[in-house]
């Protein structure tokens, strides 16, 4: 699957300009980390774009719905399999390192450009680590980013919250202007 074909599903079954946004952010996020960890950036990508795809449509059974999707359009098993473990609900266990930066980027990008869209300047290169952590003790910000898979995502990825934080920052920076931010 190329990022055109994933394009493709995202659009097939994604209406709304936030969780279109929310797939770019991931895609971005997946990406960076796929170049820091010397992985497939282009097989990365393609995770992040349609690891929500579904969710839309079938929310009470997102992901599970979205490997049905993904396994009638011949999606690799292994794609199928690092989507279905970005939910804790699937039950399948994060076993590559392509699933654990899945679980790990995915809150907690949310939770960063909910950050930056409170700042009067829309502009990430403005939000800082210290700031992402003081609005993650209030739990009325952004009531349904789940705080406790932004600390397990770090963990299970083996790097410190701050620095993991800082890192998808930065990889969100160079694709602001797609996700309606300023860089």
């Amino acid at each position: 699957m190329d990022r055109q074909e994933a394009l493709n599903i995202l659009y097939e079954y994604t209406r709304t300009d936030a969780l279109r946004k929310h797939a770019y952010s991931v895609e971005a996020a997946m990406k960076a980390y796929a170049r820091k960890y010397g992985e497939n950036e282009e097989l990365w990508s393609v995770i992040g774009l349609i690891h929500d795809f579904d969710y839309e449509r079938y929310p009470d059974e997102h992901p599970m719905k979205g490997s049905e999707i993904l396994a009638e359009k011949s999606i690799s098993p292994e794609i199928r399999t690092i989507i279905l473990g970005h939910s804790d609900r699937s039950g399948v266990l994060r076993e590559t390192l392509a699933a654990k930066v899945l679980y790990a980027v995915d809150e907690l990008c949310g939770f960063v450009i909910a950050v930056t869209l409170v700042r009067p300047t829309k502009s990430l290169s403005e939000v800082t680590v210290s700031s992402v952590l003081k609005k993650m003790k209030d739990k009325r910000f952004a009531a349904k980013v789940n705080r406790e898979e932004i600390l397990n995502g770090a963990r299970e990825l083996g790097v410190e919250l701050e620095q993991h934080i800082q890192f998808v920052i930065a990889a969100l920076i160079p694709v602001a202007g797609e996700l309606g931010l300023n860089p």
